[in-house]
């Protein structure tokens, strides 16, 4: 359930309306819009009767929600959330690019990729430490000589880092990460969902395999519903029954998850298309459709990457991405 509260309303009002539902069970979560304050009220409130709370005087409106996912719901909370990560911004109508390896394999590669990246208009470095992959025979990644490689990147040029993490374990070794990345293989792992829900980190969540929407804004709502509202949604591409492509692009998913949550959404084009080739017009694609950031995978010699070589770009293909899909924004800012 939402209350819109009127515009001017005496705080003390406010509080004595809060109290009584807090009496009754019901969890409140307070944002403050432009124009009206929005209280939007968990718990079972089926037995909270409308009429009484739309004759008060400070109250505007009363509506029900039928969506099962509340803390990442629009209606909670109509202006959309921007996380602040090392005074880069997410959110609110900018565009941010996150870029970088597949997988970190040196300090001279990781060193020389971000200098690379950041050059080019990259905010974030982009990197696995340690790497989910489906035959167990692949490289797995540098783990935690990887993230020790990253912050050592970090340190170089002042960019935020975001990797993923794989096993409720590994928590104690992300202490240092900026955003922690949670894969699409573990969207639905609620136990390590709920943990990060306990943390004071932004998180990166990228659609599962053959995710709905709704399933990934639930996934959202799990680490929410622990007090960590910093979640960052990532369309990355699902399972269809197309091989021409890693994965299909849902583009739609873009302008439909904005206009069902405040929480921003960027796109992986990389992941999605799966060659490289495609990565630039996924990425443009989007932007147009309003992704708030773009996640491209980066290397310095991608026939020769240990992960992931046939998505990646080169540097100055990177550039060349970045340059076009500003140019688009812009257009579309101006409009």
């Amino acid at each position: 359930m939402v209350v819109v509260v009127k515009k001017g309303t005496d705080e003390h009002q406010l509080s004595t309306l809060v109290e009584w539902l807090h009496s009754m069970d019901i969890t409140v979560h307070r944002s403050e819009g432009a124009y009206d304050t929005v209280l939007g009220l968990i718990g079972d409130t089926s037995r909270i009767d409308i009429d009484l709370i739309e004759g008060l005087g400070i109250v505007d409106s009363v509506t029900r929600i039928s969506e099962p996912y509340k803390n990442a719901n629009r209606k909670f909370h109509p202006d959309g959330t921007v996380i602040d990560v090392g005074g880069v911004k997410l959110g609110g109508g900018s565009l941010e690019f996150m870029a970088g390896p597949c997988s970190v394999e040196s300090p001279q590669q990781i060193t020389s990729i971000a200098e690379d990246v950041k050059k080019a208009g990259a905010a974030f470095l982009r990197g696995g430490a340690f790497k989910p992959r489906t035959s167990p025979y692949a490289f797995q990644g540098m783990r935690a000589e990887g993230l020790e490689l990253l912050k050592l990147a970090r340190a170089q040029t002042g960019m935020p880092i975001v990797t993923e993490i794989m096993d409720l374990s590994h928590l104690d070794l992300f202490a240092d990460v900026d955003i922690i990345q949670v894969g699409a293989r573990n969207m639905q792992n609620f136990e390590l969902l709920k943990e990060l829900g306990r943390c004071d980190k932004p998180i990166l969540l990228k659609r599962g395999l053959s995710a709905t929407m709704e399933e990934l804004l639930m996934s959202a709502e799990y680490i929410m519903a622990g007090g960590n509202s910093r979640v960052i949604l990532c369309e990355r591409g699902i399972r269809t029954f197309e091989r021409y492509t890693r994965n299909t692009f849902d583009v739609s998913a873009i302008p439909l998850l904005k206009e069902k949550t405040h929480l921003p959404v960027i796109a992986d084009p990389s992941h999605a298309g799966g060659i490289a080739r495609l990565v630039e017009p996924l990425a443009l694609s989007a932007v147009a459709a309003g992704a708030d950031g773009i996640m491209i995978e980066v290397h310095n010699d991608p026939a020769h990457a240990l992960c992931d070589g046939p998505q990646a770009l080169t540097a100055p293909q990177f550039a060349q991405v970045v340059e076009r899909a500003r140019a688009i924004r812009a257009v579309m800012c101006h409009d």
